[in-house]
């Protein structure tokens, strides 16, 4: 049995895809496709060590607190670079979290290969007839290069350390004088490049029908103004919030409501009050973007229900338009946004008019990548 470790490569930012979320977040079953990916890869062979280089690395290690992390790079290069320095193993195999199906013949056969060479690279024949520009090429000299490819650790740390940029490793062992051996890979180790491609992966299954809860809570102050922003609507009264940013309550509780339900933290870490970037923000701006966040790891909105607590000013004539500005912000219907206003009997901070607090409740679910 060889030494091998896994480097499971899933930096990219999905630019192709074409999707609210990045592909290594989709939900195949209840798990993200790039835990489904390694855990499928590392079924068929007791790796050394299974190495995974990211730029969510901290929050993909919540799934799977045994794998390693890293940080991923700007380009595949640069992920490998940073995983190859974690790995030990005289050999590595290096596949991208976007081949999910990689099958235990597929992996025996590249295994098999080492014994030929120091890069073992499966590819695919081509069947149609191939031009460059105008020109007819032997299409039987053609190769369809795909991952996982499995490589001399040594040699390939070497292969890359350099500036010259290549597109997969057996190119970059191939400069560096490495003897590569080619075996026959598989159809069904496609890789996800384009949404089109989810139905030509016959191996992947629809996302579980699950519902994830999280509550948002928050308090402003007021100070001397005219008027108090809530859920993006500008409401008179004889103060403002005192705050870093607009202070809308009921837009920072359901930032937070929506960051709890996708385990990502709260708002306090996304938007911190200590940078300046963050002062007098928009906070509808703010929640635009805590929710391609949390559209990006694979969850959309299923509803919110807002809760005011004010003695003044009197919200119930603004709550439709709240619910509308929330909505509309958050691109779904407005008929999933609920916006109740309250006092507190004239108990405590809020009940003295001294400010505002707001409870927020919010839904979650998976992405349903099969419906597109």
């Amino acid at each position: 049995m060889f030494d091998i470790s896994l480097v499971m490569l899933g930096a990219g930012n999905s630019t192709r895809f074409e999707m609210p979320v990045k592909k290594q977040w989709l939900r195949i079953g209840d798990e993200p496709l790039w835990l489904f990916a390694t855990k499928n890869l590392s079924s068929h062979y007791p790796f050394k060590e299974i190495i995974i280089a990211s730029n969510e690395e901290a929050y993909m290690s919540k799934f799977a607190p045994h794998y390693r992390f890293v940080r991923g790079g700007v380009t595949r290069q640069e992920s490998l670079r940073n995983a190859l320095s974690e790995v030990s193993s005289e050999f590595v195999l290096v596949s991208d979290i976007a081949r999910p199906c990689i099958s235990a013949n597929l992996l025996s056969k590249i295994i098999e290969g080492l014994n030929n060479a120091d890069c073992v690279v499966p590819v695919l024949k081509v069947a149609d007839t191939v031009y460059f520009e105008d020109d007819i090429i032997d299409r039987d000299r053609v190769k369809l290069v795909q991952t996982p490819q499995l490589s001399r650790t040594a040699l390939l740390k070497k292969a890359i350390e350099g500036d010259q940029i290549y597109t997969d490793d057996s190119s970059a062992m191939r400069a560096a004088g490495a003897k590569i051996w080619y075996v026959l890979g598989e159809e069904s180790a496609r890789k996800i490049t384009f949404k089109d491609d989810l139905a030509k992966i016959p191996c992947l299954k629809a996302p579980k029908n699950e519902i994830y809860f999280g509550n948002g809570f928050d308090v402003h102050a007021f100070e001397e103004g005219n008027f108090v922003t809530i859920c993006g609507e500008k409401v008179p009264h004889k103060f403002k919030f005192k705050a870093h940013s607009d202070g809308d309550v009921a837009t920072h509780a359901l930032i937070d409501a929506i960051l709890g339900a996708a385990s990502l933290g709260d708002i306090g870490e996304l938007f911190p009050d200590t940078d300046d970037k963050y002062k007098g923000a928009d906070s509808i701006g703010l929640l635009k973007q805590a929710y391609r966040l949390v559209q990006s790891v694979g969850f959309e909105l299923v509803n919110a229900d807002i809760t005011i607590m004010a003695q003044a000013p009197k919200l119930s004539a603004f709550k439709l338009k709240m619910a509308q500005n929330i909505a509309e912000a958050l691109n779904i219907s407005a008929s999933r946004i609920n916006v109740k206003a309250t006092t507190t009997e004239k108990l405590g901070f809020v009940g003295r008019g001294e400010g505002i607090a707001a409870s927020v409740m919010a839904s979650l679910r998976y992405y349903d990548w099969t419906q597109i």
